[in-house]
């Protein structure tokens, strides 16, 4: 087996590439590391060290260097000054979860849009959801407004985030194929997707990270103003029609989804990721590509 230490910097930077592409985030040790009682000893050393850091403070808040030296008293300037610089977060091991101010942001900001070309600069300015933070890309929507018709995916892949656009790759193919079958293309119509950045490893966002995601995609819908929607795949489907149910359940329906106090008309079907995993599954993908083609607007 290859070791690092056998790799030159070229080589050990690809690989260090590829595995954060694929999603890993953690990477073992030589030898077996017995974390949950690492945790342990570390907890244990903190709360015996608080009692005799309390002390210290209130004598002077001095701190001891070695013999004979401690740091020196700050005056109130110092003080100001580091009240001012931007402290570190004590979890900064673990991601960020979005709160309420954070989504109250995400939706002003949303609000505060006129136009798409400025949700886009909204959302690629947007700081306070951590998908973005270990992502390469964020995605928009790319394609026609005017057409009237969004095909909306649920969250981009790693092709997406490599790449910079919505359903690249495999999947993107697939799509291409999907939409030319009822007289459609890429450009003819407007792509996008629920969330903009690539979760880790491609996981399900979290409820909270979705709830982040949520103004910006409703507010993208409400300036496109679309005659009709074709939602793609479970995510999607649920997030759109508030149900439970899988694609299955879902599929091949028209129903009514909400935007800026107007109604639309939406039809989920299976994400083309998920054909390409289960092919079989293509021929009900059809049946729905061709009812939503039976409602396109003729000439």
């Amino acid at each position: 087996m290859i070791q690092a230490r056998d790799m030159n910097p070229a080589e050990l930077a690809a690989l260090l590439a590829f595995h954060a592409e694929a999603g890993v985030e953690w990477l073992l040790e030589e030898e077996p590391v017995d974390r949950i009682a690492v945790f342990a000893a570390e907890k244990a050393a903190r709360q015996t060290s608080r009692p005799a850091a309390a002390p210290s403070a209130a004598a002077g808040g001095a701190t001891a260097l070695g013999a004979g030296r401690s740091l020196p008293s700050r005056g109130p300037a110092a003080d100001q000054r580091q009240q001012s610089r931007p402290q570190p977060s004590q979890s900064s091991g673990l991601p960020a979860i979005p709160d309420e101010n954070a989504v109250a942001e995400a939706r002003f900001a949303a609000e505060s849009a006129r136009s798409l070309a400025e949700l886009k600069t909204a959302v690629e300015g947007f700081a306070s959801c951590n998908l973005k933070t270990s992502a390469r890309s964020t995605i928009t929507a790319t394609g026609t407004a005017s057409s009237g018709i969004m095909v909306i995916g649920s969250m981009p892949s790693a092709d997406d985030d490599r790449e910079g656009l919505p359903f690249s790759g495999r999947a993107g193919l697939l799509l291409d194929r999907m939409l030319s079958a009822i007289g459609q293309s890429r450009e003819s119509v407007l792509i996008t997707t629920i969330i903009p950045w690539r979760p880790p490893g491609d996981r399900m966002p979290s409820a909270p990270e979705t709830a982040i995601c949520r103004p910006f995609i409703e507010r993208q819908i409400a300036l496109v103003e679309p005659r009709q929607v074709l939602v793609l795949g479970n995510f999607a489907a649920r997030f759109f029609f508030g149900e439970t149910g899988t694609i299955h359940a879902l599929r091949g329906k028209w129903r009514e989804i909400g935007s800026g106090g107007e109604t639309l008309p939406a039809m989920a079907t299976l994400h083309p990721q998920e054909l390409l995993a289960a092919p079989a599954s293509k021929a009900l993908a059809w049946m729905d590509l061709l009812a939503f083609f039976e409602r396109l607007p003729r000439g």
